[in-house]
């Protein structure tokens, strides 16, 4: 899967980062009605980093379609709250 970070560049996740990453999101999907600005850019740069670190980035050469469009890393809980919402920004089972 590819995922793009808002203002960052594009990543290749294998399907065992992709179930990392659905489990965090997931987690932010469930307590974001209640979690404050700090808590929540804790959390959700955690998730970008582990996506950064574990990722494969994908050259500026390559052209790719991202399949995940990630908020910016600066985005604040209450923005963020109409994004993580439902099934998350990974819709995956």
């Amino acid at each position: 899967m590819i995922v793009r970070i808002s203002a960052e560049g594009q990543y290749r996740l294998s399907s065992a980062l992709l179930d990392q990453v659905n489990e965090m999101d997931d987690l932010l999907v469930e307590h974001i009605a209640d979690i404050g600005d700090e808590a929540f850019s804790e959390q959700y740069e955690r998730m970008l980093t582990l996506i950064r670190e574990e990722g494969e980035k994908v050259g500026d050469d390559e052209l790719v379609e991202s399949h995940v469009i990630m908020p910016p890393a600066d985005i604040s809980a209450a923005e963020a709250r109409s994004f993580f919402t439902g099934d998350g920004l990974f819709a995956i089972d």
